[in-house]
């Protein structure tokens, strides 16, 4: 069984807080994945061959070509960008200080 510590430390680590009754129910739960995994690993898969899928489909690529763009200057670009702050196209902030 996975002690009340470890859930606790794992909680932590995911920042989540847990009750008393969610570690306990955690507990179990890890422990039974845990048990599954170890039944698992006592499975012989050495002639297995390994696979990836369902199906046998595909990705097709193309190869990368350079190319000239459609947008040829700074101005045409800023013209199609919904927000802009002088020559800079602006976004929305994603780290606030």
């Amino acid at each position: 069984m996975i002690s009340k510590k470890e859930v606790e430390h794992m909680a932590n680590l995911a920042r989540l807080k847990l009750t008393d009754q969610e570690i306990k129910k955690y507990q179990k739960q890890l422990a039974d994945i845990l048990d599954y995994v170890d039944q698992l690993k006592k499975v012989k898969t050495d002639k297995v061959k390994p696979c990836t899928g369902g199906t046998n489909l595909e990705n097709v690529f193309r190869q990368d070509q350079p190319r000239q763009s459609s947008l040829k200057t700074r101005q045409a670009l800023l013209k199609n960008a919904p927000l802009k702050k002088g020559d800079f196209i602006k976004t929305r902030e994603v780290f606030k200080q």
